[in-house]
């Protein structure tokens, strides 16, 4: 059996309350927490770093308009900045001047070394082609640079200094050698230990 009809303007029935119309249909039950998280997690870690970023731009943004006043006075101030630009300059070439005298020194220290080079071998060639040790010589020349000399003045033998052995001297032959001759070992074991 129905009842009667109500209208827009009627009243609830007896015993009406908003909750008990709550149960009559229920609402969706909140998701939990961890379901939550575990579905939406990372999304949330990554709004959270934006977000953080975000306002360590806008304060960086804002600390640099505070100091915005005072590179308007830097630039009230032209001369001062090309006072020190002037300042830079002169001290970049005086720099790359001392650089050039250094790299000048070097370049006559190498040429210097590579002339005593050039007389050393060729001393050495001219006591070597005179059948001398070329070391005597070497050390000799070596002294007279050390000491000052020229070192253009290379000793030469004395012409009436006659020669050590005869022009027929052959080591391998033992021939013109004098008493000196070579002998070989005796054969058999050896004496030592």
């Amino acid at each position: 059996a129905a009842g009667p009809r109500r209208g827009a303007g009627a009243a609830p029935p007896p015993g009406w309350a908003p909750w008990r119309a709550a149960r009559a249909h229920p609402r969706p039950v909140p998701v939990a927490v961890g379901s939550v998280l575990s579905s939406y997690g990372w999304y949330m870690l990554l709004a959270v770093v934006a977000v953080y970023l975000l306002v360590q731009k806008v304060s960086r943004s804002l600390a640099r308009s505070s100091a915005r006043p005072g590179a308007a006075e830097a630039a009230e101030e032209p001369d001062v900045v090309v006072r020190r630009q002037e300042a830079l300059a002169a001290a970049r070439l005086r720099m790359q001047e001392e650089l050039n005298a250094q790299a000048e020194k070097y370049k006559e220290k190498q040429r210097q070394l590579e002339e005593e080079r050039r007389r050393q071998k060729i001393a050495m060639w001219e006591s070597m082609q005179e059948g001398k040790s070329y070391k005597g010589n070497l050390k000799l020349n070596q002294q007279e640079v050390e000491s000052g000399a020229s070192a253009s003045a290379v000793p030469k033998s004395k012409p009436n200094k006659k020669p050590l052995r005869g022009g027929g001297y052959n080591p391998l032959s033992g021939e013109g050698g004098g008493t000196c001759s070579w002998r070989p070992g005796r054969r058999g074991p050896s004496a030592g230990g």
